[in-house]
């Protein structure tokens, strides 16, 4: 009988609304296009809602409105775009002995949403804290074998590949894979071990220049080699279909090389053999 009567007053109808609202919230949830959603029952992950793929296209995923049981399930969300972590001012013993500082960043994705949880338990922070340090020791294996000279050319791309093949094993266990890691910045040393790293880069430079020019000037070579043997095969096949032609044909280079400026005295008799077509006029 209250509640008939309740039902029959605005402020009845308006607690009724809040009270299936409040419900309806309780029940679903929305899951966005950049989220993945693990439902975790119980302090156990269940399901997976929008589970990151490859080959999948936006619009095309598991994006949308969820169900969960109310008290029961929770919602872990978790991003499924790439994500970035930092980690700054991580000193570096080099090779020669030199001590730089490096800012460095790896980009991740998580690809288990559901291993990640359990992995963190959560929360989200125990896995930057996780892998830090592991991000910093590599980085000290892997650069510390190189000068300084080499740390600030493309000479460390190897390097870095392999502080990220490093840093992938060992965020597997949260089911996180690691695309790239990157030196965002390299504090270099001051005095003479700055010199001496600028000499180095320098020398490397010129050396490859040199290499680089030594490489130009044998291709230039073999390119005129090949040019000449052409034009003698030439001249060899045009001797052999005409052997008067091709008589004349030279004699007539040899006099433009050698009277071209209007300068040139010769002394030769009339009846030079050098001369001989211009009395003939091309013929034998």
């Amino acid at each position: 009988m209250t509640v008939a009567r309740l039902l029959r007053s605005p402020i009845g109808w308006a607690i009724l609304l809040i009270l299936l609202v409040l419900a309806a919230a309780s029940v679903f949830t929305t899951v966005g296009e950049t989220q993945q959603a693990v439902i975790v029952r119980m302090g156990v992950p269940r399901a997976v809602v929008n589970l990151y793929r490859a080959d999948e296209r936006f619009g095309q995923t598991g994006a949308g409105l969820i169900a969960r049981l109310p008290l029961l399930d929770q919602v872990f969300f978790v991003d499924k775009r790439v994500q970035m972590l930092e980690l700054d001012g991580q000193p570096i013993q080099t090779a020669d002995g030199g001590s730089i500082a490096a800012d460095a960043y790896a980009r991740y994705r998580v690809v288990d949403p559901a291993l990640f949880y359990t992995a963190t338990h959560g929360d989200a922070r125990v896995f930057g804290d996780t892998v830090k340090p592991v991000l910093g020791t590599a980085l000290r294996s892997a650069l510390g074998a190189l000068p300084v000279s080499q740390l600030l050319v493309p000479e460390r791309i190897p390097a870095m590949r392999m502080v990220r093949d490093r840093l992938d094993q060992a965020t597997r266990r949260f089911g996180v894979r690691v695309s790239e890691v990157r030196l965002a910045r390299t504090i270099l040393p001051e005095g003479a071990a700055l010199d001496n790293a600028i000499g180095r880069m320098r020398t490397d430079r010129e050396q490859q220049a040199d290499a680089i020019r030594a490489d130009g000037q044998a291709e230039i070579a073999h390119i005129r080699a090949d040019g000449e043997a052409q034009a003698a095969k030439m001249y060899a096949d045009a001797f052999g279909q005409d052997p008067d032609f091709y008589d004349f044909y030279r004699a007539m280079q040899s006099y433009q090389k050698t009277l071209a400026d209007g300068s040139t005295q010769m002394i030769l008799s009339p009846n030079s053999e050098y001369f001989r077509q211009f009395r003939t006029g091309g013929k034998q």
